[in-house]
């Protein structure tokens, strides 16, 4: 049966609410499971509506090459897509990408090339590719961009329509932070731009919340006054804030960085979350607690996902953590509890043998582990 070429792509997940982190928390805790996209994870919303539009552009299948560098879950999102619609696709990794990643995309019919130590160089190589084929090909964004947005957004306008009634706060991981980009836009067209929003990361690939403190005047914090060695600062223009700065990581040293590993996150998308009126809280976490995370998932909810996913999951497993970070009383007073939605964003970049890993090494593992809200507060947790 033929694709309709200008229905979405994407699925409508379902917003199921948590027993046991209800149960834990006690608060209603919903899980939206972006998990069960096509791709596997919340990219296959954004990025297969830009193939559609560029698509659309180009008039037919056979005229358009989408052309893409990705870590893996953006590549797998434009070769699902890009089959659906027809349209030739080529995912340009970096070397060190697992050969079932490389299995996956080519049996999406992509075609795969492997260059660079590392993800910029696999960039530039896909845009030398494009400059190559100025007729048919267009450089597929991975997280920076306007419709990559749009398309994220959706995951709002459904959970408007699934959940009990308007959240206390919405959680997410942040890399690149197209994402958070999405969710974003999505609240302000869902007349939700006051619902704070989470943004969380694992320290070592932390370059989101790095540059937010770069960018808030007054920052006390030893994070906005000191980075680490491997951290640079790059100045961007913006019409909204003359003196931007972000932070661009060189090199990185968390376990998550495969995924959330962005050198520097979208200069727009900083933008917007230092003037969402809900406020949008930044979090970093220690590998550790994302791991743990991940194991209580597949646990609990009998699901795997990666890490980068788990690191939005983190918080919850954590009662000291969430109960900083969410206000205890909800926004509508007369209800009767908080409620707080958990973007699963799912990845396929993990398997039960991983899972496994996580919880032989957190049995070994018996230190301290913390997490660093906003500018500075530390939330010690002891395993």
């Amino acid at each position: 049966m033929a694709i309709d070429s200008n229905a979405p792509l994407w699925l409508e997940t379902p917003l199921i609410r948590s027993s046991y982190l209800s149960r834990s928390l006690g608060c209603g805790v919903y899980l939206k499971l972006d998990n069960l996209q096509p791709s596997h994870s919340f990219k296959h919303r954004g990025i297969s509506l830009y193939i559609q539009r560029a698509l659309a552009q180009h008039g037919s299948p056979s005229k358009l090459h989408a052309i893409i560098a990705s870590g893996g879950n953006a590549g797998l999102a434009a070769a699902t897509a890009s089959a659906a619609l027809g349209v030739r696709c080529t995912v340009f990794l970096p070397h060190g990408a697992a050969q079932r990643t490389i299995d996956l995309m080519r049996g999406q019919g992509a075609e795969v090339v492997v260059h660079g130590a590392a993800y910029i160089e696999a960039v530039r190589k896909a845009e030398e590719a494009v400059k190559l084929d100025p007729q048919h090909a267009v450089m597929v964004p991975a997280y920076d961009d306007a419709t990559l947005w749009e398309g994220h957004g959706s995951l709002v306008e459904e959970i408007a329509r699934q959940a009990p009634r308007k959240p206390d706060a919405i959680m997410c991981s942040v890399g690149g932070a197209g994402l958070l980009g999405g969710i974003i836009v999505g609240c302000e067209k869902a007349g939700w731009s006051d619902v704070p929003l989470v943004a969380l990361e694992t320290k070592g690939s932390n370059c989101f919340h790095y540059s937010m403190l770069l960018n808030q005047p007054g920052a006390k914090s030893e994070f906005a006054q000191s980075l680490p060695s491997n951290v640079s600062t790059v100045a961007v223009e913006s019409k909204d804030l003359p003196n931007m700065r972000l932070a661009h990581f060189n090199s990185f040293s968390s376990f998550a960085s495969g995924s959330l590993g962005a050198s520097q996150p979208s200069a727009r998308v900083v933008e917007m979350a230092l003037a969402h009126p809900g406020g949008v809280t930044s979090v970093t976490v220690d590998d550790a607690l994302a791991m743990h995370a991940a194991v209580g998932f597949a646990r609990d909810h009998k699901m795997l996902v990666e890490p980068s996913c788990a690191v939005t999951l983190a918080a919850a497993y954590q009662p000291k953590l969430f109960n900083s970070i969410v206000s205890p009383s909800p926004q509508n007073r007369e209800a009767e509890e908080r409620i707080v939605v958990l973007i699963v964003c799912g990845g396929f970049k993990v398997s039960a043998a991983d899972i496994e890993e996580y919880d032989a090494l957190l049995a070994k593992d018996k230190q301290p582990r913390a997490a660093v809200i906003g500018d500075g507060k530390v939330i010690e947790i002891i395993n």
